[in-house]
């Protein structure tokens, strides 16, 4: 009975501090989008000429977000009966916007007018076999001009 009383206590917890933190961050995201909302970012086609620039430099940001315990609990659960795991999509979210933002954030203190051809690369990191906390590093990365 204790051992119940236990992981319901932890997927509480892990419920109510895990809505709070991302509420926190969606929030903060939204904050930095707009303070970085002049600077354009734009990924160009393999035929489509770079624009002329006086210097150009490569900007990348990173950032590796963790799942909270009731997401991966809830997850296993539809991972195991099949279907849409909606409560990894906004960890996903999240990862990309941050990373975008922290290339941005670069890109505006070095000088740059445009960051050309972004991309984005992820990678899912998790416990071993799959098992455990589930974490997601996303990787933004363009070429800054002035």
């Amino acid at each position: 009975m204790e051992g119940i009383v236990a992981i319901l206590g932890l997927l509480a917890l892990g419920f109510f501090a895990g809505s709070n933190i991302e509420k926190k961050h969606f929030a903060d995201l939204q904050e930095r989008e707009y303070r970085t909302r002049d600077l354009t970012v734009i990924s160009l086609g393999a035929k489509t000429p770079i624009p002329k620039a006086n210097r150009a430099k490569l900007f990348v940001g990173s950032v590796v977000i963790s799942s909270d315990y009731f997401k991966t609990f809830v997850a296993g659960w539809i991972n195991f009966f099949g279907g849409r795991i909606t409560s990894y999509e906004s960890l996903m979210e999240r990862a990309r916007r941050e990373a975008i933002l922290r290339m941005k954030e670069d890109a505006i203190q070095w000088g740059a007018q445009q960051v050309v051809n972004v991309r984005l690369e992820t990678a899912e990191m998790g416990g071993r076999g799959g098992q455990g906390i589930v974490s997601v590093e996303v990787l933004a990365y363009g070429t800054g001009i002035q």
